[in-house]
């Protein structure tokens, strides 16, 4: 068989293709240009007939593929289960991510540590601005409806004021992308009242408002616990000696 000549053609081909050996018309039949109805001269009877009727060529184009079959193994597990084992509850999970378990003392989760910090320091730098407004807007409350637009401006601390009022309102809605503005904020508000305080020689609203600016500051950039609580206590309790200050007759 291995030398057998084997001619084929379509059923609607009038030219035949070939001589093949066994092996090209398996290669023939792996590249899809040979199927069962493919024609196969039988020289024996002198025609053309389907390949399908031939059972040794069969064979050869398209041989029957062994099923791999698995079988089915017994797996058997090392767990037992303990009738006096407590069951963890999702509480227990949260209490040992937290540090809070015997096991887990010490080992809190980091993350649950940042966010921890950079919660307190969101709402401490609403808080201090929120105070910082009122320090700044207050003395100037009974005026500011018969001011024009040009007086406004001309008192800074109105305007200081002012910003404080809407950076507090967007931070307490969760805008934590202005932390870059609050810390301008910081900045503008050392230096311009820091420089009237020093001017002024007002010692104790000064190191007020160093101490409230700086840990303003501090809120936006800590992401450690202890160090968020020292920045939250410095920025509110700075900003509240200025405007106990600036309220006080």
């Amino acid at each position: 068989m291995a030398t057998q000549e084997i001619y084929i053609r379509n059923a609607n081909e009038t030219e035949a293709r070939g001589p093949f050996n066994l092996e090209q018309l398996s290669s023939l039949a792996d590249a899809g240009q040979v199927t069962a109805e493919t024609l196969v001269y039988d020289g024996g009877i002198e025609q053309w007939v389907a390949l399908s009727t031939r059972a040794e060529l069969m064979s050869v184009a398209f041989p029957e593929k062994k099923k791999l079959t698995l079988k089915a193994k017994e797996i058997q597990t090392l767990n037992r289960s303990d009738e006096n084992v407590k069951a963890i509850t999702v509480g227990d999970m949260l209490a040992a991510a937290e540090g809070r378990t015997d096991d887990t003392k010490g080992k809190s989760d980091p993350e649950i540590e940042m966010m921890r910090a950079a919660q307190i320091g969101m709402w401490a730098s609403v808080a201090a601005l929120a105070i910082a407004a009122a320090g700044e807007l207050l003395p100037a409350a009974s005026s500011l409806s018969q001011m024009t637009g040009a007086k406004v401006l001309a008192q800074p601390l109105v305007v200081l004021g002012a910003i404080d009022v809407v950076l507090a309102v967007l931070l307490g809605l969760g805008m934590s992308t202005l932390y870059p503005l609050v810390r301008f904020r910081a900045a503008l508000g050392l230096g311009l009242a820091g420089f009237m305080f020093y001017a002024q020689g007002f010692d104790r609203p000064l190191l007020g408002i160093v101490l409230g600016t700086v840990g303003l500051y501090g809120c936006t950039v800590v992401v450690t616990l202890l160090p968020a609580i020292l920045a939250a206590v410095a920025a509110v309790v700075g900003m509240g000696a200025v405007t106990w200050f600036f309220l006080s007759p």
